[in-house]
C-alpha cells in the first residue's frame, strides 16, 4: 500500500500549474485511485489464489499436463490441475500480460506509466512449498496397492477347467489371483511365513547333503575346492531357474537340469551325481508350476543321463545322452498329459520343442567341463585319455632316454588297470598315473636295471648310501619333471606315493651285511613318501613292485610267480603302506589273483605236459 501511494503521489498529485494533473483533483481523483488499487489487488489475489510453487524443479520433472497436484493445508487436501499452478516465472509473465492488456484500454500515457512504475511483479513470492516426506509416503502407499496380476481377466471369464493341463501361463494367472486375493483379505503378512517355510525346507535339504557327504564321501566334504564346486553347481541352477520363472523368459522345461548330474558324474561318481541332482530338483520344485510333474520329469531325465555315461570318454556319448534325455522327457510328459487330459488332442505339443532344446543344450557340457576342470583343477576322463596317449611329448622322451623304464611303465599300467576295474576305482586314472610314475628315471637311466643292456653296472663304483640316494631321488626328480610339464596334481600323487615309505631293500641288505652295527643310517635307505592314500595309488604300488620283481625271477613258473606276488604284497601290508587307503583284504586277495593271472599271460607260462 505504501508503494502504491508513493507512485500515486509521483504520477497524479498536482503540481502548481500542471494542467495534466489538475483533472484528478477532488473526488474524481479518489475514484480513479480506488479503481487502480482494486485492479492491482485483483492481479495479486488471483495469482496467490492459484498458488506460486517454491520448487520449480518439481514441476519440470512432470511431462503430463493432465496430472493433478494436491494442496495440503491444515490437514485438508485439495486437488488442483497441474496447469493452474504458477511458478515465479509464470506468475511474473502473467502479471505483465494483464498490465499490458489493461494499459491498452487507457487513454493517457500517464496511466500507463503509473502501472509500469508500480512493479506489481515485485510482490510475487512463493506460497506453495513441496512436502517431500508426505509425497513419498503417499507414493509408497499407492505402490503397495498396485495389483501384481499380469494382463486382465474379465469378470466371469473361465481361467481353467477341471482336468485341463496347467501351463506356465495359466499357472502364473492363478498364482497372481491367489496373491491378490490374499492381499485383499489382509493376508500379506502370510508371505513372510511362506518364504520362511520354504527356507526351512531348503536348509533341511542342505543338511541332508552334508550328512550324505559325511557318511559316504567325507573326502569331498574335507576338500574346500570340491565342496565349493558342488555348492556352486546347485546355486547356479537354482538361480537360473528362479530368474526364468520370475520373468517368464523361457519355459522351465527348456533348462537342462541334467547338466548337473553329468558334471558331477564327470568329476566324481554316479551316486553323488544322483544325490546332487535330487537336491537341485527338489529346491526348484518349490517354485516350479506343477511341482510333482516337474520333479518326476527331471528325476527321470537325470537318472537316464547318469546311466548313459558309463563310458563318458567315448566320442559322441553326450550326443547320445541328449537324445535319450529328449526321449525320456517326451515319453513321461506324454504319459502325464494322457492322464490329465484323457485324450491326445488337448496335449500341448509346444512342450516337445522345449524338450528338444533342452537336449541340445546338453552339448554345452563340453565347454563347461573344460572351464570347471581348469577353474577347480579337476581331472576329467577326456584329459586322462589325452595324457595316456604314448605320443605325448613327455612319454616319448621317456621312451627315448629310458626305454626299459618305459616298457616297465606300460606293463605296470596294464596290471594296475585290470586290478582297479575288478576292485572298483578309476581305471583311466590309474593307467595314466602308471605311465608317468617313473619319469624321474630319465635323469639317471643307467642306474636302473631295466635300462642296463650290458653287464656293466654303474652302482659298482658307488657306496651303498649313494646308490640308494640315486634310486630314491627318482621320486623327487619325477615330481620336478611333472611340475615342469604341468601335469595335474592327481597324476603327481602317483609319482610321490608309488614307493610310499618303503626301504630300498637291495642296497640296505648289503649295507647291513657290511655294517651290521650301523643301524642309525637306516633313514638313508627309506623313500620319503607319503604312503598311498587312495585305492588307485595303492594298486599302483603293488603293481609296480610285482612287475619289477617278476623281471628278476630266473624261473618264471606259476609257483615262483605266485610266491613272489604273495611275499611282496604281504610285506607292504606288514609295513602298513595301505593304512591310509580304503582298500580291503578282500580287494587285496582279488588283486593278487589278477596279478598272477596277468603275469602268467605275459611270460607265456604253460602247463607242463607229462612225457
Amino acid at each position: 500500500m505504501e508503494i502504491f501511494d508513493e507512485q500515486w503521489q509521483v504520477h497524479f498529485v498536482v503540481r502548481e500549474g500542471d494542467a495534466v494533473n489538475q483533472r484528478y483533483k477532488g473526488s474524481r481523483s479518489e475514484g480513479i485511485r480506488t479503481k487502480y488499487l482494486v485492479f492491482a489487488g485483483e492481479i495479486l489475489q488471483f495469482v496467490y489464489s492459484k498458488g506460486i510453487i517454491s520448487n520449480e524443479d518439481v514441476l519440470q520433472r512432470v511431462d503430463n499436463q493432465d496430472l493433478t497436484i494436491v494442496l495440503l493445508e491444515n490437514q485438508y487436501a485439495e486437488e488442483r490441475d497441474y496447469g493452474e499452478v504458477f511458478t515465479q516465472k509464470m506468475a511474473y509473465e502473467y502479471v505483465l500480460d494483464r498490465l499490458s492488456d489493461y494499459s491498452d484500454s487507457l487513454y493517457r500515457d500517464s496511466d500507463i506509466d503509473f502501472f509500469k512504475a508500480l512493479n506489481v511483479n515485485e510482490f510475487l513470492v512463493p506460497n506453495l512449498f513441496y512436502d517431500e516426506t508426505t509425497s513419498n509416503q503417499v507414493k509408497n502407499e499407492l505402490m503397495e496397492e498396485l495389483s501384481l496380476t499380469r494382463g486382465m481377466v474379465q469378470s466371469g471369464e473361465r481361467i481353467i477347467s477341471r482336468g485341463e493341463l496347467v501351463t506356465s501361463e495359466k499357472f502364473r494367472v492363478l498364482e497372481s489371483i491367489r496373491r491378490e486375493y490374499n492381499r485383499n483379505l489382509g493376508l500379506v503378512g502370510a508371505f513372510n511365513y511362506i518364504f520362511l517355510g520354504k527356507m526351512i525346507l531348503v536348509i533341511i535339504l542342505m543338511i541332508l547333503l552334508y550328512l550324505f557327504l559325511y557318511n559316504f564321501r567325507v573326502e569331498v566334504l574335507q576338500s574346500p575346492r570340491e565342496s565349493s564346486f558342488l555348492l556352486l553347481l546347485v546355486l547356479i541352477m537354482v538361480a537360473v531357474s528362479s530368474f526364468t520363472l520370475r520373468y517368464n523368459v523361457l519355459s522351465i522345461y527348456f533348462l537342462p537340469f541334467a547338466i548337473v548330474p553329468i558334471m558331477v558324474r564327470t568329476f566324481f561318481d554316479s551316486r553323488l551325481a544322483l544325490f546332487i541332482h535330487i537336491i537341485v530338483v527338489l529346491i526348484v520344485g518349490f517354485w516350479a508350476p506343477n511341482s510333482y510333474e516337474f520333479i518326476f520329469l527331471n528325476l527321470i531325465a537325470g537318472i537316464v543321463a547318469i546311466l548313459s555315461l558309463t563310458n563318458s570318454y567315448r566320442r559322441g556319448i553326450l550326443f547320445l545322452t541328449g537324445v535319450m534325455i529328449i526321449a525320456s522327457y517326451s515319453t513321461v510328459y506324454l504319459a502325464f498329459s494322457m492322464i490329465q487330459e484323457g485324450n491326445l488332442l488337448a496335449i500341448n505339443f509346444k512342450a516337445f520343442l522345449w524338450f528338444a532344446g533342452n537336449g541340445l543344450l546338453i552339448l554345452t557340457v563340453y565347454p563347461l567341463i573344460f572351464i570347471f576342470e581348469k577353474t577347480f583343477k579337476f581331472l576329467s576322463d577326456s584329459t586322462l585319455i589325452e595324457l595316456s596317449d604314448t605320443n605325448q611329448a613327455l612319454l616319448r622322451e621317456l621312451a627315448e632316454k629310458a626305454p626299459g623304464t618305459f616298457q616297465h611303465s606300460l606293463q605296470v599300467s596294464n596290471l594296475a588297470e585290470e586290478a582297479v576295474i575288478r576292485v572298483g576305482g578309476n581305471p583311466l586314472l590309474v593307467r595314466t598315473g602308471a605311465l608317468y610314475h617313473d619319469i624321474g628315471k630319465m635323469y639317471n637311466p643307467e642306474y636302473f636295471v631295466e635300462n642296463q643292456s650290458t653287464d656293466y653296472n654303474a652302482h659298482d663304483e658307488l657306496k651303498f648310501e649313494d646308490s640308494a640316494r640315486i634310486i630314491i631321488n627318482h621320486v623327487l626328480d619325477g615330481i620336478e619333471i611333472a611340475r615342469k610339464y604341468r601335469l595335474p596334481e592327481a597324476i603327481i600323487d602317483f609319482i610321490r606315493t608309488h614307493h610310499g615309505t618303503t626301504i630300498v631293500q637291495y642296497f640296505y641288505k648289503y649295507f647291513i651285511k657290511e655294517f651290521p652295527e650301523d643301524a642309525s643310517s637306516r633313514h638313508k635307505f627309506v623313500y620319503p613318501g607319503p604312503r598311498p592314500f587312495s585305492k588307485e595309488t595303492a594298486v599302483l604300488m603293488m603293481a609296480d613292485s610285482v612287475e619289477a620283481s617278476s623281471r628278476s625271477l630266473r624261473v618264471k613258473d606259476e609257483s615262483n610267480l605266485s610266491s613272489m606276488v604273495e611275499d611282496i604284497i604281504n610285506q607292504q601290508i606288514r609295513e602298513r603302506q595301505f593304512d591310509n587307503t580304503d582298500i580291503t583284504f578282500r580287494d587285496i586277495d582279488l588283486i593278487k589273483e589278477i596279478f598272477l593271472r596277468k603275469l602268467l599271460n605275459i611270460y607265456h607260462v604253460r602247463i607242463e605236459y607229462p612225457r
